[in-house]
């Protein structure tokens, strides 16, 4: 991955716990819903990566988003 771009980790809410996933791109804002794996999931929390030595950001979702 070069300087430019951007990257994230995220915490995917599962009916089985949280998986850890990473995405490239600037991370969503706090609130937005999010699609994955078929589901609309919403930004719970924005914080720190829990991987040590990672600086990126970690994003929260949970859901199913409600309408």
């Amino acid at each position: 991955m070069s300087e430019n771009e951007s990257a994230y980790v995220v915490f995917v809410w599962t009916s089985s716990g949280y998986e850890l996933r990473e995405r490239n791109g600037e991370p969503p804002a706090l609130g937005s819903q999010v699609e994955e794996d078929g589901r609309m999931l919403v930004v719970s929390k924005i914080g720190a990566s829990p991987l040590p030595g990672d600086h990126r950001t970690c994003v929260f979702l949970e859901g199913p988003a409600r309408s």
